[in-house]
């Protein structure tokens, strides 16, 4: 993405949300302006209805697994995969200023945040946990309506926008928790170009599928395998209205771009209805000497000049 203007970014969820955090920290050298979307659907929605709109939407988790609905979205729209994020997702409990976990009766968050912080909450059986719709809005609830005794698991972000006191941070139970992003847009062909000649384009995602046929996908992965491409993940979803074929999304790494264009090549006679979804530069997560992953001080950068 160049670096000369404002973007503007449509996210899942209201200010404060993880999707807000991971635009952020992916433009972290741009100026970004935040559209907040209801649903998935909805972002979709005023990416088509804005053509200078870029999207962020997440697609797997590392400890719940793929948002599948969101690839059926995503195959529909008609929109490109232009990047990706990889998000380390933590849960905080936050409050109104003055407020300590002694005070809290009500703790209201999404129902995955809650049973992400199950074994916190054994320590403090006083507190009652109640599912809402969504981690930021919670706080921003509690926030607006200076509802004193309740308490909300949210990001770091939400406890900043709402001016809400974080009473004890990082309480997931599992702290390998990260979420996987997708930057999508309208295909930008000179973009692509410049990131070629960089040599920065090394994944892939790709949908296609295959006749109900003995051996069918072993023979695209043999192929593949043939081309030195590194599949990193591989997702089926059933063709509705056609029984027993599906759709495979398939993600795929490659160190030699013509390669990697040959191996499609070669795979397309065996497909039907291959579409690469999108050609970008992979995000990895790079621990550092200390223990933070590089994602992390990205995102304290990001959001600390907000």
């Amino acid at each position: 993405m160049s670096n000369d203007k404002k973007i503007k970014v449509a996210i899942q969820g209201i200010p404060g949300a993880n999707h807000e955090i991971a635009a952020r920290a992916y433009f972290k050298n741009r100026e970004v302006g935040i559209v907040s979307c209801y649903t998935f659907q909805d972002l979709f929605d005023a990416m088509q209805s804005d053509p200078d709109l870029l999207g962020i939407m997440a697609i797997e988790n590392t400890l719940v697994g793929s948002l599948l609905p969101n690839y059926t979205l995503l195959r529909e729209s008609g929109f490109t995969i232009q990047g990706e994020y990889k998000l380390r997702i933590k849960h905080h409990l936050m409050s109104l200023p003055g407020q300590s976990i002694k005070d809290l009766t009500e703790v209201h968050s999404h129902p995955m945040a809650l049973a992400q912080c199950e074994e916190f909450f054994k320590q403090h059986p006083h507190i009652k946990l109640i599912e809402s719709e969504d981690t930021a809005l919670s706080a921003k609830i509690i926030a607006e309506q200076q509802q004193k005794g309740m308490g909300a698991i949210a990001s770091s972000l939400a406890a900043k926008l709402y001016n809400l006191h974080v009473i004890e941070k990082g309480i997931e139970t599992n702290k390998h928790n990260y979420t996987r992003f997708l930057i999508l847009g309208r295909e930008n062909n000179a973009e692509k170009a410049e990131l070629l000649q960089q040599n920065r384009i090394n994944k892939s995602s790709v949908v296609f599928s295959l006749p109900h046929e003995e051996g069918s996908l072993s023979k695209v992965l043999t192929i593949l395998a043939f081309y030195n491409i590194n599949l990193t993940k591989i997702q089926s979803l059933p063709v509705v209205g056609i029984e027993w074929e599906y759709l495979f999304y398939i993600d795929i790494m490659f160190n030699n771009y013509e390669r990697y264009s040959q191996s499609l090549d070669a795979i397309r006679p065996l497909c039907k209805k291959l579409r690469i979804l999108g050609e970008y530069e992979a995000c990895t997560t790079t621990q550092t000497t200390n223990g933070a992953s590089r994602e992390s001080k990205e995102v304290h950068n990001a959001l600390t000049s907000i």
